[in-house]
């Protein structure tokens, strides 16, 4: 039977460019420097405060996809989610010990408005035992990590981090084994891969404001030929995920989508960290070793997380074999030892990257190509 296509609600979109707006609060974090380098707790919140974002939206993102219905408790629950995801982006500034209170309540409510509609979900499904059971699987990480972020209240300030920390490590590794991976599962597997292709577009929308500081200098030399090597990463970057997700990624399989999701968590937060890794490449204030290694770790999750996806979730005429990672392995570690080598040289650095991310463009493309890898050498079973 032919399920009935579920198309994204204009209602998404407009819930979507909050989280434009909390990008942008995070990314602020790494804007304190301090003798050339950005301070530990500084990284430390970022990471947590950027996995914590992504993670309500991937858990908001599964309800719709699967229960969703375009009405007014849905209208409501996620007008809701994005009046506390303000409160969480205006917590998140450099002196954060004084708006713990706010975050981590916003946090948890929108954790707790999520597991409640599925709680409602759960009784109004009283006669499929399947929704029920599902219900149950996405109602236990979610109102298990708004219990331990709650808990950080209770402690100083000091160890709000390494709890909140326990808190995504909880929610991500329960929601994983508690996944349903049966081929019966409610996942709308073409609804949820154009649902994360649109959040990456607003990422890629961050990401072109900050590089904006480029274009600074005018028409000088100088200016013309960094916001020029920039402007290129940037759209290189964006063909590398549009490739992936408009010829290699089978959007028509049947999958529960949750490694998909998962993997766009840290696909996401690689974009957001080149993002800021972009901006610090101008920043004279930053020491050349933490901003050069901060760039080489940024592509690299970023070309990881995009690869793993390509294959894991590839059309099955598309094989994956040593003529594509070969030269992919190859150009990666010659980009780390050419940034590393060349780090005091800024415009030689930035035209390596430029290069390398043009490269990687070229391997998606000659891999999406059925005829770059015939079937019979795939390392992996058709789904």
């Amino acid at each position: 039977m032919l399920k009935e296509e579920k198309k994204v609600e204009y209602l998404e979109l407009i819930y979507d460019l909050i989280f434009v707006y909390v990008i942008g609060r995070n990314s602020s974090l790494l804007r304190h420097v301090e003798n050339g380098f950005v301070p530990g707790q500084m990284v430390l919140a970022y990471v947590l405060c950027s996995l914590a974002v992504i993670q309500i939206w991937n858990c908001s993102t599964f309800y719709i996809n699967m229960f969703g219905r375009n009405k007014l408790r849905d209208h409501i629950a996620l007008f809701l989610n994005m009046y506390l995801l303000y409160y969480i982006g205006e917590g998140t500034r450099v002196h954060w010990q004084s708006y713990q209170m706010q975050y981590h309540v916003a946090w948890a409510l929108i954790l707790i408005n999520t597991g409640v509609q599925y709680f409602i979900e759960r009784r109004s499904h009283a006669n499929d035992p399947a929704a029920q059971s599902v219900c149950s699987r996405m109602m236990v990480p979610l109102f298990g990590e708004a219990a331990i972020v709650l808990l950080a209240l209770l402690f100083a300030p000091r160890f709000g981090p390494f709890i909140a920390a326990a808190a995504i490590c909880f929610g991500i590794v329960v929601t994983w084994a508690l996944s349903d991976r049966s081929k019966a599962s409610r996942v709308d597997f073409t609804h949820l891969t154009e649902r994360a292709m649109l959040y990456v577009v607003f990422t890629f929308g961050e990401m072109i404001i900050a590089i904006a500081s480029y274009f600074e200098g005018g028409i000088a030399p100088n200016s013309i030929y960094f916001s020029l090597m920039c402007f290129l990463i940037v759209v290189a970057l964006f063909l590398c995920y549009g490739i992936l997700y408009d010829r290699i990624i089978d959007r028509e399989r049947m999958d529960n989508g949750m490694g998909y999701m998962m993997l766009h968590v840290f696909l996401l937060f690689g974009m957001n960290s080149l993002t800021t890794s972009l901006e610090f490449m101008r920043d004279e204030a930053v020491a050349l070793w933490p901003k050069t290694i901060f760039l080489i770790l940024s592509f690299l999750l970023f070309f990881v997380c995009l690869f793993w996806l390509q294959n894991k979730y590839s059309k099955p005429d598309l094989g994956l074999c040593r003529r594509v990672t070969m030269p992919v392995g190859i150009l990666t570690v010659v980009f780390i030892a050419l940034m590393l080598l060349l780090r005091e040289y800024p415009r030689v650095n930035i035209f390596v990257s430029v290069v390398y991310v043009f490269a990687m463009f070229l391997e998606l493309y000659l891999y999406s190509r059925p005829s770059a890898c015939p079937i019979p050498q795939r390392g992996r079973e058709q789904p």
